[in-house]
């Protein structure tokens, strides 16, 4: 999914970063031009040390469209909760089209009175990679205990990501099972109805069938005995 307004879009409407650490992570963010115009963009951050954006300001000529790559620098830990509070912020206005694309007039995105400036906000996710022991899905259910107020918060407050991921996973596997389980004794129940229903008929269906099997070789010993050719005396 993309958000956009009149004058740009942007893919997608979230930075999702695979995070690992101790190693640096990048996300592409694709910004569209809507218009006819030339439109020069910024981008800014809340946390312009965490950050690096190339190229964190340009000119998209009209219906085109620019790649930003964001790379996430190296990090020690991991968040509380995986929770990620780092926003951006990408500004755009209408530029002339002689204006240089790579020295962009310092004031053009100044709020004048007859200066448009849209600003689109984007919120920052982290994911664990995956290959894991399905890590992605681990961080979802994770961070759904930690919001959920039970017992399990005060526990998981004081946990590692590793405790974290294995109580997922048991508690995963648990689920797993049990879904296996309730859908195997569905089947049996079918399978018992299906045979309840056919057991009344069942005998003389096979009756009539070896009877009927009875008659056809009877007949077929009766043609040959009638077929033969008499004996000469």
């Amino acid at each position: 999914m993309g958000g956009g307004g009149a004058l740009i879009s942007v893919y997608p409407e979230e930075l999702t970063f695979l995070f690992e650490l101790d190693k640096p992570c990048y996300c592409n963010l694709k910004v569209v031009n809507n218009s006819e115009h030339h439109i020069a963009f910024k981008v800014k951050t809340t946390s312009p040390r965490k950050y690096f954006v190339r190229p964190n300001a340009n000119i998209v000529q009209p219906w085109d469209s620019c790649t930003i790559t964001i790379t996430l620098q190296a990090q020690k830990d991991y968040p509380p909760d995986m929770q990620c509070k780092d926003k951006f912020l990408i500004q755009s206005t209408k530029v002339a089209a002689s204006t240089d694309m790579d020295e962009i007039p310092p004031d053009t995105f100044n709020k004048e009175v007859d200066k448009v400036i849209e600003e689109m906000k984007l919120k920052v996710v982290y994911t664990l990679p995956s290959g894991s022991s399905d890590d992605s899905g681990i961080t979802s259910s994770a961070n759904r205990s930690f919001r959920s107020g039970s017992d399990d918060l005060t526990m998981l407050k004081n946990a590692s990501i590793e405790e974290i991921q294995t109580i997922q996973r048991l508690k995963e596997e648990r689920d797993t099972t049990l879904q296996q389980n309730q859908q195997m004794q569905r089947e049996l129940d079918v399978l018992r109805r299906r045979r309840s229903r056919k057991s009344d008929a069942g005998f003389s269906l096979t009756f009539a069938g070896f009877a009927g099997l009875i008659g056809v070789l009877v007949g077929l010993l009766m043609s040959l005995i009638f077929s033969s050719p008499q004996a000469t005396a």
